[in-house]
C-alpha cells in the first residue's frame, strides 16, 4: 500500500510540473493577444523554472538522466533571462 501511494505521489507531482510547465505558453499567448503583438511576460519565466524544478525533481527520481541533463540546462536558461529583465528593471 504505501509503495502505491509512493507512487501515486510521484506522478501526480510529475502531471503537475507538466501543467505548470504547460501553463507558461497559455500566459505568453493571452500576453501576445493583448497586445496584438509577440510578447514573452515575466510570469512565463517564473512558471518556467518552477515548471523546470518540479519536472527535474521528478527526473531526478526516475534517475533518467537525458531529462535531468535537459531541464539542468533550461535551469540556467531561464534564471538567465531572469537575471537580465530584473538587472535592466534596476538601472
Amino acid at each position: 500500500m504505501l509503495a502505491l501511494t509512493s507512487t501515486v505521489l510521484w506522478t501526480a507531482l510529475g502531471f503537475t510540473g507538466q501543467f505548470i510547465f504547460g501553463l507558461r505558453f497559455v500566459v505568453q499567448w493571452i500576453a501576445s493577444e493583448r497586445r496584438k503583438r509577440s510578447v514573452v511576460p515575466v510570469l512565463f519565466w517564473h512558471l518556467s523554472i518552477l515548471g523546470t524544478i518540479i519536472l527535474l525533481t521528478y527526473s531526478i527520481h526516475k534517475m533518467d538522466f537525458v531529462f535531468i541533463a535537459g531541464f539542468s540546462l533550461n535551469m540556467l536558461i531561464y534564471s538567465r533571462n531572469l537575471y537580465f529583465i530584473y538587472r535592466r528593471r534596476q538601472t
